[in-house]
């Protein structure tokens, strides 16, 4: 008998009565998109809930990112992490700037914050951090490097939705941050995704932008395309913050035991949340360093029993074909390929079994 399936990842529902009475309202209203009713709730809701002043709703994160650097007007040199989804990337490269590529640290797997000002040149405008699986960007190294050299930070936090760190939500980091609200994320609006910002002026130039760059219906100030949340992304939206907390719990909950399975274990590095950061535990990296089998291995025995982990990230974006020509001139980032070589995120989800996650942790250490 086939052993049944996990996937990475498995997306949490709400209620299907919940959510058909938060969009019941839309066959009255034939409000569908353009900013409707739940687009500006949920925009509400998310400034309540982090304490951001301005959030603009978009299509998916991508769309987020891109429009924010495009918003701030940047030229010239962005200095990035190559240890990213490749989104990251194409956001920086889209807007006609380049890359720039500065290497990770050993501990969390964010930029190193050590080797950011070797890389800034007289073309460098911003820095774009990214926090990795939630781990958090040493954000006041970076606060204190763009100050000095007048850069703008904005921040990758598709990671990070629902990240605090003493009390504080992560995304008030910066002059901007981008989260995911992918269907695949801790919290999300089936697809979807935000800038979160202090500016008004910038808040106003997105909301052009995601609009074809309209100001008005007769005129234009920006060239843009199509970037809005519709009503039924909003509206799943609201029924996911409702449930956002039960959420965290329990993803909580199946993170302790995978730590409990995995740790002490040598070769075996698990990334546990600090003690000042309430995490939103929307991922479960396992760096195998020395240890008996190699990641490889351990995906692929993983996938014999029907588990799928993913190699998450690999390769790093310098190593694309679109990114090498760049790259090669360009100092390496050994210690983003080593880890992108050798770390695995295993499932972790809200609706995982406890008897799964032993299962698989048993697979891993031959137990």
């Amino acid at each position: 008998m086939e052993e049944k399936k996990i996937l990475v990842t498995c997306s949490s529902m709400p209620p299907f009565e919940e959510y058909t009475d938060e969009i019941k309202e839309l066959w009255e209203t034939v409000w569908l998109t353009n900013s409707g009713a739940k687009h500006r709730e949920l925009e509400r809701k998310l400034c309540d809930y982090t304490g951001v002043r301005y959030v603009s709703l978009f299509v998916n994160g991508h769309q987020a990112l891109e429009n924010i650097i495009a918003a701030y007007k940047l030229k010239g040199e962005v200095i990035t992490t190559p240890f990213t989804f490749v989104s990251t990337t194409h956001a920086i490269a889209r807007n006609g700037l380049k890359p720039v590529f500065c290497d990770i640290n050993r501990e969390n797997y964010t930029i190193d914050v050590s080797k950011i000002e070797a890389l800034i040149t007289k073309e460098t405008s911003a820095i774009v951090p990214v926090h990795v699986y939630g781990n958090l960007c040493d954000d006041e190294k970076i606060e204190e490097i763009a100050a000095k050299h007048g850069l703008k930070v904005i921040y990758d936090a598709a990671h990070a939705f629902g990240v605090f760190r003493g009390g504080r939500s992560v995304l008030n980091w910066g002059d901007a941050s981008m989260c995911s609200f992918h269907a695949t994320k801790a919290f999300h609006s089936i697809e979807g995704g935000a800038a979160f910002m202090h500016s008004a002026e910038i808040k106003e130039a997105l909301e052009a932008m995601k609009n074809f760059g309209m100001t008005s219906q007769e005129t234009t100030d920006y060239i843009a395309g199509n970037a809005k949340m519709n009503e039924f992304q909003a509206a799943m939206g609201l029924c996911s913050l409702r449930h956002f907390k039960d959420e965290v719990s329990k993803r909580k909950k199946n993170a302790e035991r995978y730590y409990a399975n995995l740790s002490g274990i040598e070769g075996i590095k698990l990334s546990v949340p600090l003690s000042d950061v309430e995490s939103n535990y929307a991922y479960m990296p396992v760096l195998f360093d020395g240890y008996s089998m190699t990641r490889d291995e351990i995906a692929g025995k993983l996938a014999e029993h029907n588990i799928y982990a993913r190699k998450y990230f690999f390769p790093p974006t310098n190593e694309f074909s679109c990114y090498r020509d760049i790259a090669s001139k360009q100092e390496g980032t050994p210690v983003a390929k080593h880890i992108s070589e050798n770390i695995l995120t295993l499932p972790l989800y809200a609706s995982l079994a406890a008897d799964d996650i032993d299962r698989i942790c048993a697979i891993i250490t031959n137990r």
